[in-house]
């Protein structure tokens, strides 16, 4: 018996917060956003969920918003899924990161995975807060259709635990606003069916 889960990105944050380290900054949808978020719920309606969970972030809730106007199961808001905290990274950008630590900010997981963010959020710790929320949410869903709305550092570790890789090799993977990545859990694996899928890109004429 196979479980699909549907892993969503929130949609595009507020301009203040593009192209710097949100993490545990909890921000607004930008009117891009929301306009991403009403595609996102347009393509999602040719497809039924038997649950949905999603992180208690704003910018996670205001992308799941619109997709529940539609007839869908209530969903779990679970409290832990939440973001990565970044610590001393938090709310910078890629050049404020060069110029106060010297470290290329486009190897983040790799130094998160090395413990050299200063007050970062651990790698072990960040995998344990993603894995308690993922074995909640198998517990709940085996054999079933599942969304979950959540955050791109989520999403990757959520890849890693389900298809036991490093976290620091997930950088393979883009995970672009509003975008869909969806892994089928069968009896012998977990494959992936789908990958950064942008329905308001993706699907445009």
């Amino acid at each position: 018996m196979n479980t699909t889960l549907h892993l969503v990105r929130h949609a595009e944050v507020e301009a203040r917060y593009q192209g710097v380290f949100g993490g545990t900054i909890d921000m607004n949808l930008s009117p891009r956003g929301h306009d991403q978020a009403a595609a996102l719920a347009k393509y999602l309606e040719t497809i039924s969920f038997d649950a949905i969970f999603a992180s208690p972030m704003k910018r996670v809730q205001q992308t799941l918003a619109p997709t529940l106007n539609q007839t869908r199961p209530t969903p779990v808001i679970l409290p832990n899924l939440y973001e990565v905290d970044f610590g001393d990274w938090t709310g910078l950008t890629f050049d404020d990161v060069k110029q106060k630590f010297g470290r290329s900010a486009h190897e983040w997981l790799h130094l998160l995975d090395e413990g050299i963010i200063p007050n970062a959020e651990s790698v072990a710790g960040y995998r344990a807060r993603i894995d308690s929320c993922l074995k909640e949410i198998l517990t709940q869903s085996e054999g079933k259709t599942v969304a979950v709305f959540c955050h791109g550092g989520v999403i990757r570790m959520l890849l890693a635990l389900l298809l036991n890789l490093p976290f620091a090799e997930m950088d393979r993977f883009e995970v672009e606003y509003t975008s869909l990545t969806t892994v089928v859990l069968k009896p012998e694996r977990a494959r992936i069916q789908l990958s950064n899928f942008t329905p308001w890109r993706d699907l445009k004429s």
